[in-house]
């Protein structure tokens, strides 16, 4: 085995190609040995000073990983960090750090930002709004729970991300299609109102930095082939209330430093906020990049140095008044798939100042990273919400994407959603009044 004692040997699990982390600048790979373990798609962020990659089918198969840190260890010596930024390799990278006993955040830690039930049992038990809840273990369950909180209900997995396997349900007719194999399900009553994502990171006790967003559209609705926007709130009011309820939420679940993703049902005009659902981690699609540009500040570096129990960053330096905001278009066809036509929004006004887009005869792959491989993704900013949401509702308008998939229809693994394999513009994002918020 070699000799780490001058350089410290670190594993970091990743599954991105698009440098949402920059490995490269958190951690000098001179001074450690930096290994990686990565799916194929993922190499492609990976730096090129890293003393060694594991290609892996998945970063969340735990058994699969261990096999890969234990082979990395055995070429470069016992690991003194562990670090996995996914959402869905958290649990991977707690188990880990157990097993090797590095620091950072274990099992128990982050159990309850995993499981639904328990997270919305945490903020309802101190006295905080939340949406009426139940576990449901069959059909009957959703029966009574409708006809006790009415329709229509969402059913969701206890764990998962990117709306995977959510359901909103509008009557009984439709709980025929519905299969408890895996286990129970959370059923929730449906709330109307629009959904906030909030993003920060919290110090055990108090907020060191936040930002409230608009979502313009779902996630759920994302799945089903709508674009999928969001535009930080520029209302004093509104983020200083939102704000506030931030930091009650986090004070019931956890008293550890943490990086988070928060959802919430935001009522406008009173300011009352009710809880949807957390995640202890950066943000997904385009938060950690816009944090990164707009803001400086990188979530995704501090997630970095609590999971690797090094000293906090500071506080952005850079003015933050400057708002925000992402758009992203879903796959034109089943992934994988070859594009075969795209339209650049760069330089328009109202537009973007970023995009990522793949060119024509690239392929958009079938990967884990549901947000990062899609039709299109842009970056906004402006002076206002307002100014943001124009441009983002421009930019959906005339962005075009076409493609072709690379395998029949009907395989496994491809993902489709009921626009699959239309070329022309994408889907419009509703204006305020008409949006579904589910």
């Amino acid at each position: 085995m070699t000799d780490t004692t001058a350089r410290p040997h670190i594993v970091i699990v990743n599954r991105w190609r698009e440098h949402y982390a920059e490995y490269a600048r958190y951690l000098d790979h001179r001074a450690h040995r930096v290994t990686y373990v990565t799916t194929e798609v993922g190499t492609a962020s990976v730096p090129a000073e890293a003393t060694d990659t594991v290609i892996v089918p998945a970063t969340d198969d735990l058994p699969v990983v261990r096999d890969a840190v234990r082979e990395l260890a055995d070429r470069y010596g016992r690991p003194a960090r562990i670090v996995a930024l996914k959402e869905d390799d958290l649990l991977v990278g707690a188990a880990l750090r157990a097993e090797w006993n590095c620091p950072g955040p274990r099992r128990e830690d982050l159990a309850v930002f995993r499981d639904k039930h328990a997270m919305a049992t945490a903020v309802a038990g101190a006295g905080l709004p939340v949406p009426a809840f139940a576990l449901a273990r069959d059909g009957r369950t959703v029966q009574e729970f409708a006809a006790a909180h009415g329709w229509p209900v969402v059913l969701k997995p206890l764990s998962g991300s990117s709306s995977a396997g959510v359901l909103r349900l509008e009557d009984p007719a439709e709980l025929a299609s519905v299969r408890f194999d895996d286990g129970p399900l959370l059923v929730q009553a449906f709330n109307p109102h629009p959904i906030f994502h909030v993003d920060g990171v919290f110090t055990g006790t108090e907020l060191s930095v936040v930002r409230a967003s608009r979502y313009l559209n779902t996630c759920l609705g994302f799945r089903d082939g709508s674009v999928l926007g969001s535009v930080e709130e520029s209302d004093p009011r509104l983020n200083r209330l939102v704000a506030e309820a931030t930091v009650k939420i986090m004070r019931a679940l956890t008293r550890r430093a943490t990086v988070f993703h928060l959802e919430l049902f935001v009522a406008e005009e009173s300011g009352t906020c009710t809880f949807l659902e957390v995640g202890a981690r950066a943000g997904g699609a385009e938060v950690p990049l816009i944090w990164r540009e707009v803001h400086g500040f990188d979530l995704m570096e501090a997630a970095f140095r609590l999971q690797s129990a090094t000293a906090p960053q500071p506080p952005p330096a850079r003015d933050t008044r400057t708002v925000g905001g992402w758009l992203l278009v879903p796959a034109p066809a089943q992934r994988p798939c070859r594009i075969t036509e795209v339209t650049s929004m760069a330089g328009r006004r109202p537009g973007p100042y970023a995009e990522a887009v793949l060119g024509v005869g690239d392929v958009l792959p079938a990967a884990d990273s549901y947000y990062e491989h899609v039709g299109g993704r842009f970056r906004f900013r402006g002076a206002s919400s307002a100014e943001v949401e124009a441009a983002i509702r421009a930019t959906a308008t005339d962005f075009r994407v076409g493609a072709v998939p690379l395998r029949p229809a009907g395989s496994t693994g491809a993902q489709a959603h009921p626009r699959a394999g239309v070329c022309g513009t994408a889907e419009p994002v509703p204006a305020p009044e008409e949006a579904v918020l589910y």
